[in-house]
């Protein structure tokens, strides 16, 4: 059966989807099912070709029971894929490597060759040589290639070598802010063919694009590799939290807060290896950069993602970033086409495995760290805890935590203190 419909694009044309609202008329369920999942469940549909994606796992998703989800796995086609240097020049060294076996049998290299786009970030690079001057980051960019010379050539023949493989020089900017303000498009096209933007990076905080309503994380250099060349990322079928916010922040109170508190809360709620996503009147108010914090904490809180939906405040800001109108227009048909648009905000529109509700009117300012984010400290009580922390036990924290860890609350295992002096 085939589930190919069409829409109107941006520029007035028609194009094609693989539409799930079609795919709803054999599974009724379907369209109460987390955004997360059913985006995932897209691309089982357009790469169902019987060998990677099967029938099989189309149904599985397609019948998913969010408090019993099952054990069953998702062989899940990214649509791009973002490296940072650290480990994307590795990878480009495979596929040199490859293109070198390839070429020494005789055969055309161009063979060899990423099957979806990927996009290669020089982030964290540049230091800080030259300062308090007009030329100084002309010059410290110009330090950065002298200093880093073999291998910018190396990537700057990768990028000639492989059509789908492109390169963000040094002095951009960090990975995963590049990825949410330059390379989302949330709508991607091929051959008349346009589905979700989805993807996996080799950067813990891949998860920021979330906030763009694009499903995609981090992961190991193996798992990018396999991506690159056509083959899906599998993994479990995720249990799905829902964060139902309500209510605004006042005045004075930063995303910072709101991210802190929400990591607090998701720490307690125990959402390592879920997907987390935000709905509620609370979260469809939110701008697009408190939404990419919040997301860019994931890694933070320990899930999978933490993930908003697509809507008008999406779109609001791939226009004031850069997107053109047409770009901005597909995306809000397509997800309208799609039955995807827009953030729920009534509380049980959609099936999660649990829900947890927070009051943004309620998130006071706070601090913590410098590396347990989850060690929030509202500033109206700042004094009596900072005499008490500077007071109190050498290692007071590391020993609560090393206490739990050996589940033994009462008693936490000797920990020698530090010579003085």
């Amino acid at each position: 059966m085939s589930y190919i419909r069409t829409f109107t694009t941006g520029s007035g044309a028609v194009g094609k989807l693989h539409s799930l609202p079609a795919l709803a008329e054999k599974f009724p369920n379907l369209s109460q099912l987390p955004v997360s999942i059913r985006i995932v469940l897209e691309s089982l549909l357009r790469n169902n070709d019987g060998l990677k994606v099967s029938d099989k796992d189309i149904h599985n998703l397609a019948n998913y029971n969010a408090k019993s989800p099952g054990d069953y796995e998702i062989p899940f086609v990214v649509a791009r894929i973002v490296l940072q240097d650290f480990t994307g020049v590795p990878l480009l060294v495979d596929l040199a490597a490859m293109r070198s076996a390839v070429h020494a049998m005789g055969k055309d290299a161009k063979m060899i060759e990423p099957l979806v786009p990927v996009d290669l970030v020089v982030d964290h690079s540049v230091q800080v040589d030259y300062a308090g001057t007009g030329a100084s980051l002309e010059k410290n960019l110009e330090l950065e290639f002298h200093r880093n010379r073999e291998r910018y050539e190396f990537l700057k023949w990768g990028e000639q070598a492989f059509d789908t493989f492109k390169v963000v020089p040094p002095g951009i900017g960090i990975v995963h802010q590049v990825n949410l303000e330059y390379l989302a498009k949330c709508v991607l096209e091929k051959d008349g063919v346009f589905y979700p933007d989805t993807l996996v990076g080799t950067d813990s905080h891949t998860t920021m694009i979330n906030g763009l309503g694009v499903v995609g994380w981090g992961v190991g250099g193996i798992e990018a590799e396999a991506g690159m060349l056509g083959q899906p990322v599998t993994f479990l079928v995720p249990e799905v939290v829902g964060v139902y916010l309500t209510g605004e922040l006042h005045t004075g109170v930063t995303a910072t807060d709101l991210v802190l508190l929400v990591t607090e809360v998701l720490r307690k709620t125990k959402v390592v290896g879920k997907f987390v996503e935000f709905y509620g009147p609370g979260a469809k108010a939110l701008s697009l950069p408190d939404r990419a914090t919040i997301a860019n904490m994931a890694p933070e809180y320990g899930a999978t993602m933490g993930f908003f939906g697509i809507d008008e405040i999406t779109t609001g800001y791939l226009e004031g970033t850069g997107r053109s109108p047409e770009l901005c227009t597909t995306v809000e048909n397509y997800y309208k086409a799609q039955g995807l648009w827009g953030i729920p905000t009534d509380r049980d529109a959609l099936q999660f495995s649990q829900i947890v509700d927070l009051d943004l009117s309620t998130v006071k300012p706070g601090v913590a760290g410098p590396k347990r984010p989850q060690d929030r400290i509202e500033i109206d009580s700042l004094k009596s805890k900072w005499a008490s922390l500077l007071t109190g036990p050498a290692l007071g924290w590391l020993q609560q935590a090393a206490c739990h860890q050996h589940g033994n609350p009462g008693k936490p295992p000797a920990i020698p203190r530090q010579p003085t002096g």
